[in-house]
């Protein structure tokens, strides 16, 4: 039946049409120095077919040809099946080495001279990505982990055979996979492991990971020896049997467990897709490539920043799309909601709990979870920052989730780990008006099923463009090497790698780094970024217009980094869209200003990419008060503010490395015109003439770091005026919140950060690291002429009425 089935299917070949994998796979083949024998892990007919249509385009060898001169007869021919069916009434998998595997075992004993490349092929029904219209019957007929049948077969090609995949894998040399001395079967048997073992690598990053046994899962999890030693524990404590303890910890599996379905993922693609269509303008996905190299073989850990509760969707969405697995998604206990919990789940969301204090059964069960799922190779995706930002910045990495995701691979290291930054960035928001009340004093609303029905009407709302930005991956075990370096000691330990906590630190920090080297500036994002710095969020049409010429000039000859995304749109363009949606309004004249319907949600916009501007901003803000500068100068004050910036925006340069920095930007702010060197002494530099247009643009520039650095200063100058041993740092950051509250209110500027509690937390926190004022026996703050020196820096950075315009709202 299934050769006259495969029979019938052949006749659909016309009509086929497929992709080759990777994109330089005919390069790769064509350049073996060896005879070339393609692996498949079935026979199917039309699959060998796909295969030579495939390697005919490329001007490859063809498979079932001959695979030395003067041979013929099948045992040597350049195709390799690993399993095959067997039996007359009843089918079943062999799954034995092959004899033509045997035959090329042989011709190799008889010539030391003779190798064999043997390349990896898999064929892909219905997997190819970023196709456009796809039914939900054809979703049901592709490729997944099932062994099928001749019918199912043949619906899957009739149904997707022109959305098909080819995957050609790395070759390797048979020789080198044989070694010396092994007896052929024993060489067969090893060199069948490898195969499959690349075969189900593959499988596992372009499909995922087979989740066909729940079931056994389960098994795994509870049958670990932690989980076992904390059942046995809690049956102690509470005096209940063994069995009563082993049944909580199988109901916190089914608390936590994702329930994947290859189905269901399908269908919510075409939902999605459709959805996308409707309430955005686009949904870009760049750098995707970067994943082709690691998915294969390595356990991925996505680890975006977090904008919304779209990213949920989107992140898994793009990755899906371009052809790689979707994955298991943590999420929090409270949106495990009727109706929406059991969907994530079969999209791939697992569960946590806020906190797991005080209950170690629980702690020991999700960690044996993750510890399980990452060794079967499922990818995974957590959000480091925890929750969703409310200002647009991002937030402190939260490193309980990525402490687990260490631990579980110290105690069972199956795979590599590498973990994936990725950058996801909104021209519009859907969250905005909450955002706003929150900053303003509202309290969160909690998610329930009746919140998620309101929300759907904002559906029909446009959002704009959507950005997701793959940042540079991160591996693990080299991080490991150079902030842990006896980690390898640590491995299959079970509990607490104290010795791992500082490694864990610096890996958060290198991803929140990495999130924001790949950030995605808009025309929104521009936008926001000139017309915040304006008085009144206010401007001449011919000044926006050069403002944001000069900032696409900048991002061009000094670019913050490769992997981030610029618009493509010119100056006039991105004015023509801010009137179209509504962001930008006309006033007197030829005036243009923020619309008020808009203007409170634009510092989220612009806090998005502060950071791309933070450098050339600080610099703008040296000039503003200081005509000349000499680079030592400028490289000082830059140096001596850089540490506290870089640690609040996540800036991708090190300490030694700003100064380099530093100088590459002042040449940047020459070539757009911003600065010049001085004519007598190369090494200093000059603002532009005062009541320029281009001096004007200095100013503009400068504003967004002169909020930050005003903010420093009023905990300086609040320091300062307590007296050193007066005041405990609690105390001191509620008094930088009142003052920067009173200083909005009477200035009139709209940003909510201003006076954001956190920041203040985290400026004097790493005051205190770094050595300028530290914490006498009672708490109280401690520092001696470091901090007076600091503050004199000021003066050349900050103007005199800024600065007296602090200490007034201070003393008032």
């Amino acid at each position: 039946m299934e050769s006259t089935m495969d029979r019938f299917t052949g006749t659909l070949l016309p009509w086929l049409r497929f992709s080759v994998r990777p994109r330089d796979a005919a390069e790769r083949v064509a350049q073996a120095d060896a005879p070339v024998c393609y692996v498949l892990e079935t026979g199917r007919a039309l699959d060998v077919r796909v295969l030579q249509r495939a390697c005919a385009q490329a001007g490859l060898p063809r498979p079932r040809k001959a695979l030395l001169p003067g041979t013929t007869g099948r045992k040597l021919q350049s195709l390799l099946v690993l399993t095959r069916r067997v039996g007359f009434w009843k089918k079943r998998i062999d799954r034995r080495p092959p004899p033509e595997l045997r035959s090329l075992l042989e011709a190799l004993r008889r010539d030391p001279a003779l190798d064999v490349m043997l390349v990896p092929v898999a064929v892909y029904w219905g997997r190819a990505p970023r196709r456009e219209h796809v039914s939900w019957f054809r979703l049901l007929f592709s490729e997944d982990w099932a062994l099928t049948s001749g019918v199912s077969r043949f619906l899957s090609v009739l149904l997707n055979g022109r959305n098909t995949v080819v995957e050609f894998g790395t070759g390797v040399s048979l020789r080198s996979l044989v070694g010396e001395g092994a007896a052929d079967n024993q060489a067969a048997r090893r060199v069948v492991r490898h195969l499959n073992g690349q075969l189900v690598a593959s499988r596992t990053a372009y499909v995922g990971p087979d989740l066909s046994h729940r079931r056994t899962l389960m098994y795994d999890v509870l049958r670990g020896r932690s989980v076992r030693a904390m059942v046995a524990q809690e049956a102690a404590e509470k005096k209940i049997p063994r069995r009563e303890a082993l049944l909580s910890a199988k109901a916190m599996f089914e608390e936590i467990a994702a329930d994947y379905s290859h189905t269901f993922v399908r269908l919510m693609e075409r939902v999605l897709r459709r959805l996308w269509t409707r309430i955005y303008d686009g949904v870009f996905v760049a750098n995707v490539d970067a994943l082709s190299g690691i998915a294969t073989g390595s356990e991925l850990v996505y680890v975006p920043c977090h904008r919304s509760t779209m990213d949920d969707l989107l992140m898994p969405y793009a990755i899906y799309t371009h052809g790689f697995a979707v994955p298991h998604i943590a999420a929090g206990i409270n949106l495990n909601l009727p109706v929406i919990g059991p969907a994530m789940r079969k999209g791939g969301a697992f569960f946590l709990r806020r906190s797991f204090r005080g209950n170690a059964l629980y702690s020991a069960v999700f960690m044996r979870y993750l510890a399980v799922i990452m060794a079967r190779g499922h990818p995974i995706q957590y959000f480091i920052e925890g929750g969703r930002s409310r200002t647009g910045r991002s937030l402190a990495p939260k490193t309980g989730m990525l402490s687990m995701t260490v631990r579980s691979f110290l105690r069972n290291p199956v795979r590599p780990v590498v973990f994936v930054p990725v950058y996801i960035g909104y021209e519009r928001i859907m969250e905005i008006d909450s955002y706003l009340g929150e900053l303003s004093g509202k309290p969160k609303e909690k998610e329930n099923l009746w919140g998620f029905i309101r929300s759907l009407k904002r559906l029909r709302e446009n959002f704009g463009h959507v950005h997701v930005n793959i940042g540079e991956p991160i591996p693990l075990a080299p991080l490991l090497d150079e902030h842990a370096p006896d980690w390898r000691g640590m491995l299959g330990q079970e509990g607490r790698a104290a010795a791992v906590s500082g490694a864990v630190d610096a890996l958060a920090g290198r991803i929140m780094r990495r999130v924001n080297a790949a950030a995605a500036v808009t025309p929104v994002n521009l936008i926001a970024m000139v017309m915040l710095a304006t008085p009144r969020h206010a401007m001449l049409e011919a000044d926006l217009a050069r403002q944001l010429a000069t900032y696409l000039d900048l991002l061009r000859a000094a670019p913050y980094d490769a992997h981030m995304t610029v618009t493509d749109l010119d100056a006039a363009s991105i004015m023509k869209l801010g009137f179209e949606r509504g962001l930008l309004c006309r006033l007197e004249g030829d005036a243009v200003g923020l619309a008020p319907a808009h203007a409170p949600g634009m510092p989220y916009y612009r806090n998005n990419v502060l950071h791309v501007f933070a450098i050339p901003s600080l610099l703008a803000c040296c000039f503003l008060s200081n005509g000349k500068l000499r680079a030592a100068d400028v490289l000082r004050l830059a140096g001596r503010v850089y540490p506290y910036v870089s640690e609040e925006l996540f800036l991708r340069w090190s300490e030694e490395e700003i100064g380099p920095e530093v100088r590459r930007q002042l040449e940047a702010m020459r070539a757009v015109g911003l600065l010049r060197q001085s004519p007598d002494d190369p090494e200093a530099w000059c603002a532009p003439p005062a009541a320029s247009a281009e001096a004007v643009q200095l100013s503009v520039l400068a504003q967004p770091m002169l909020q930050t650095l005003e903010r420093y200063y009023v905990a300086i100058a609040l320091l300062l005026n307590a007296g050193s041993g007066r005041i405990a740092q609690a105390e001191l950051g509620r008094k930088c919140q009142e003052v920067a509250q009173r200083i909005v209110t009477l200035y009139g500027f709209y940003s909510p950060e201003f006076f954001d509690r956190s920041l203040f937390d985290g400026f004097l926190g790493l005051l205190r690291r770094r050595g300028v004022i530290r914490a006498d026996g009672e708490g109280r703050l401690v520092f001696d002429d470091v901090l007076e020196r600091v503050a004199e820096d000021a003066q050349l950075v900050l103007s005199e009425q800024l600065r007296n315009s602090v200490l007034q709202v201070l003393h008032g």
